[in-house]
């Protein structure tokens, strides 16, 4: 108890010391925690940002579904990853809407199975006319997949899709730019090139994606069945979407599809798959990998920012030293220890970087909401980059403030009070 009422009297001393110090000498102690401050800016800044944006690529990819699987001829991961060789893919055959059937009866771990072909087509209405427009032709357990929430009308029911009708839902931004307001666009006319559907629904707004997403924002959405009558399939990212039943892992799942996938293509033992099973845990794989070097490259170049700060500490820390050298004389002729006395210029050293680092998390703060505004992703400071900062000041005080500690501490008292 002795000990932790001395440890105590010593931080306060120290504290008290240098608010002392740093408020009397105004222009030294803000060019020292000007160097403290741009380091723990960089760092701190480079962690958030880094940090932010991979939490919302992974809410994105969330979104996508984790018990979802895409069949298709690439193998998604690998391209991100660098190591998709074109040829290895190109030659393999494109999904077939055939196909859906088969995985329905050959999988008993599946839940629903869709399938979906895209093209880019113009969009007009009254005139005006949107080039560049995104069209999906689904099936009707595309929404149990991947949900599209309607925000104007309703959605395209299952007689639609049966029956092929020439119906569609459309994206809120596309409803804005051709009938001012989304919920104008119901029961209105919308020609695709030469054929024309009726907007039954608007979808509600997804906003921006960093990974683009489906794009539903900006996009029409028609039953396949009508879409296939004047869309090239071949030609048109034909896609089949499986989702899995509730309670059955992925791995189970993917292990299925693989089987009943050869079983479809009727490929023997010795041949390798042509098809590709991709999972959302494959590209949060990949993207871990990504981030991880991003936040050492991140570390390093901050990190030298951190340095220079660390000299300038140094640097006022030995100017203290000299400018005190009499009180610490007359502190160890009044019985002060040597290890006391090094406890107090390092507990100066620590509390001069953590009000750097204040300063610095204080700016980060500016930056994020700076950046929030103008990204299409939230960026924040978690907590444990707070944690982080922290720690670095801590860590860069021990470092900065020990040589000149240490040379206070090894004064003689003699010597010391002598000194002018």
């Amino acid at each position: 108890m002795m000990y932790l009422r001395q440890w105590l009297a010593v931080i306060s001393a120290s504290f008290k010391i240098t608010t002392t110090e740093l408020w009397q000498n105004k222009l030294r102690t803000f060019l020292s925690l000007f160097g403290i401050s741009i380091g723990i800016f960089c760092i701190i800044s480079v962690l958030t940002t880094i940090s932010s944006l991979e939490q919302n690529i992974k809410n994105e990819l969330n979104d996508l579904g984790n018990t979802t699987i895409y069949i298709d001829k690439w193998e998604y991961a690998a391209s991100m990853n660098g190591q998709n060789s074109r040829w290895k893919y190109v030659n393999r055959p494109i999904p077939r809407y055939q196909e859906v059937n088969n995985i329905i009866e050959r999988t008993p771990t599946v839940a629903d199975v869709a399938f979906k072909i895209s093209t880019i087509t113009t969009a007009s209405f009254a005139g005006t006319a949107i080039n560049n427009t995104t069209l999906y032709a689904i099936t009707k357990k595309f929404g149990n997949i991947q949900p599209i929430e309607i925000i104007y009308g309703r959605g395209i029911n299952p007689t639609e899709y049966i029956r092929a009708q020439p119906v569609a839902v459309i994206g809120i931004n596309l409803a804005e730019r051709l009938f001012v307001h989304p919920s104008n666009a119901i029961n209105q006319p919308l020609h695709l090139n030469k054929k024309k559907v009726t907007i039954v629904g608007v979808v509600k707004k997804q906003g921006k994606k960093i990974l683009g997403g489906w794009g539903f924002d900006d996009a029409v959405i028609i039953p396949y069945n009508y879409g296939k009558s004047f869309i090239n399939e071949y030609r048109a990212a034909p896609l089949i979407m499986a989702k899995g039943r509730d309670g059955v892992s992925i791995q189970a799942l993917e292990n299925d599809l693989t089987v009943a996938m050869r079983s479809i293509r009727k490929l023997s033992p010795k041949e390798e798959n042509n098809f590709a099973l991709n999972k959302v845990q494959d590209f949060s794989e990949g993207l871990g990998n990504i981030f991880t070097n991003l936040n050492k490259g991140g570390w390093a170049i901050a990190s030298l920012a951190l340095i220079v700060g660390m000299f300038g500490v140094a640097n006022i820390m030995f100017v203290s030293v000299k400018e005190r050298t009499p009180q610490i004389g007359l502190k160890k002729a009044l019985g002060a220890k040597s290890h006391t006395i090094l406890a107090e210029f390092l507990l100066e050293a620590i509390f001069l970087c953590i009000a750097g680092g204040i300063i610095g998390v204080f700016f980060v703060f500016l930056l994020t909401i700076i950046l929030s505004n103008m990204l299409s992703f939230p960026v924040f400071i978690a907590p444990a980059n707070l944690v982080i900062a922290f720690i670095c000041c801590i860590i860069t005080g021990v470092i900065s403030g020990y040589i000149p500690a240490k040379q206070a501490a090894a004064l003689n008292p003699v010597a010391a009070l002598k000194y002018k």
